[in-house]
């Protein structure tokens, strides 16, 4: 399924395959040769999604680009069945398994790994060639990879990362319960957008 979405449409090279059931909504540009799968959801939210060459964006997989944090995936790319990709970029031949997260302004090295059910962190630079274990948490920049084990850790890098601010502009790290008081009806407002979106 094809959608127009703020007057952008997906931009699909000939040579690809598009899955009857996947959905690419708005500024979605996929190269030579990619191939998206059953399910599959690439939503230009608020900005757009660059797929390269000879990619294979698996089954479920869901891609979503943000003004601030396009999406860039580079050639020769998996992104597993399950996996969840926002606002980040993917360098060529990296691997990303099944159930692997990529959040808000992360940065994939070239030919790195992330393994079954891994999690890139917001603004997480994870190099060329690296490997974040089956469940580990990369995070930071310079990135740490540690085990899901590791909360305390993985908390005292993640606290200076700032997820309120840095995806939602909520200043002063307030509990939980506050920013999604105030980020979600901003958040339905904006997603109301879609109700333009035509099928193309």
């Amino acid at each position: 399924m094809l959608l127009q979405h703020n007057g952008a449409t997906p931009k699909i090279d000939p040579t690809a395959r598009i899955a009857p059931n996947a959905v690419l909504c708005g500024e979605v540009t996929i190269g030579a040769n990619s191939s998206i799968g059953f399910g599959a959801v690439l939503t230009a939210e608020s900005g757009p999604i660059t797929v390269g060459g000879n990619c294979f964006i698996m089954d479920t997989a869901t891609i979503r680009g943000l003004k601030r944090n396009p999406v860039r995936i580079g050639e020769n790319v998996l992104v597993g069945p399950r996996a969840y990709l926002t606002g980040c970029e993917v360098e060529d031949n990296a691997f990303l398994a099944t159930g692997a997260t990529v959040f808000n302004g992360a940065r994939i090295g070239a030919r790195a790994t992330v393994r079954i059910n891994g999690i890139v962190h917001i603004r997480t630079a994870l190099p060329p060639d690296a490997v974040v274990p089956l469940s580990w948490i990369a995070v930071g920049d310079p990135v740490e990879i540690l085990p899901p084990n590791e909360h305390e850790r993985i908390w005292a890098i993640q606290r200076e990362l700032d997820f309120p601010k840095y995806v939602f502009g909520i200043e002063g790290r307030p509990p939980l319960g506050k920013v999604v008081s105030e980020v979600m009806p901003r958040y339905a407002r904006a997603l109301q957008a879609h109700k333009a979106d035509r099928l193309l």
